[in-house]
């Protein structure tokens, strides 16, 4: 093995190419320009060594994680890419930040692929619940829904084209703790239209505050209906009344009335939860302000 105190390969390499499996969008909102970010932390970057290990560019540690990231850096010294033992203040800048607990990897991110509403069908047919995310703004939820959906297996994630939908993004990133390395992201465009054409395969439920059931009651559906599309909505206004206008049902999160409402993420869990729990012949989407 390297040692990895020292070594450091050519930085003028190119990255290796994206798995067969993840090919960016050429054209439409999904389309990426190639980039790499900063992901930090070791449970994001094993993730990301686990998943795709070719993706990783350059890879920045401290004296604490030299024994933890020991494998990796053969992995590099391998492909001739750099890797190197860095003190505390060159590591923070590095990072862009003091919290990047002790290892940075540089990598492209895994693409955002269009939506193809063929593939929903399929998706549906296999009885697989579907989340979709309809103008949730902040990177950092973006990040924690999309590390709830890794958590309890729900293996797609489907973006809006809405105007402040966020997109994958070093914050995003490190709030994920490697949740996009196992969660596929898509975008959509003309999304109710797309909404549309899913409630032929999908059961479409938003939530909103008034006098809606409870997500639990609508979760627990009988066996053999359509299985689950969960949409979460913009944190200040919930999801738009053209998304609403095309869920099958709404539902509402109650609390005992001393706030409003939960932030979108903790929604998510929440409602994530239920959907991994109750099968994969649900359905629910969320669309209550969740600030």
């Amino acid at each position: 093995m390297p040692d990895p105190r020292s070594a450091k390969g050519p930085s003028h390499k190119p990255a290796q190419a994206h798995p067969p499996a993840a090919k960016p969008a050429p054209t439409g909102p999904a389309a990426e320009k190639r980039k790499t970010f900063r992901v930090l932390g070791l449970p994001a970057v094993a993730a990301l060594f686990a998943r795709d290990p070719g993706r990783v560019e350059r890879l920045f540690f401290d004296d604490r994680m030299k024994e933890k990231v020991g494998a990796y850096c053969a992995g590099l010294a391998q492909a001739r890419k750099v890797y190197r033992l860095l003190p505390a203040d060159e590591m923070e800048k590095v990072a862009g930040t003091p919290l990047h607990g002790g290892v940075v990897a540089v990598a492209p991110p895994r693409p955002v692929l269009p939506f193809d509403g063929d593939e929903a069908a399929k998706w549906a047919a296999a009885g697989e619940p579907l989340m979709i995310l309809d103008g949730v703004g902040n990177p950092h939820n973006l990040g924690a829904i999309v590390r709830t959906c890794a958590f309890f297996g729900i293996n797609r994630l489907v973006l809006s084209d809405h105007a402040e939908q966020a997109l994958p993004s070093e914050a995003a990133y490190r709030v994920a703790e490697g949740g996009f390395e196992y969660v596929t992201l898509y975008q959509v465009s003309r999304f109710v239209q797309a909404l549309r054409h899913l409630r032929t395969h999908y059961r479409i439920v938003g939530t909103a505050l008034g006098d809606h059931p409870d997500p639990a009651a609508v979760l627990a559906a009988e066996a053999g209906a359509k299985p689950a599309a969960l949409i979460l909505g913009n944190e200040e206004v919930g999801l738009p009344a053209t998304t609403l206008q095309a869920c099958n049902q709404l539902v509402t999160l109650r609390g005992v009335g001393q706030v409003q409402s939960l932030n979108v993420s903790a929604t998510a869990a929440i409602l994530v939860h239920a959907l991994a729990t109750t099968g994969a012949t649900t359905g629910a989407t969320t669309g209550a302000r969740q600030g």
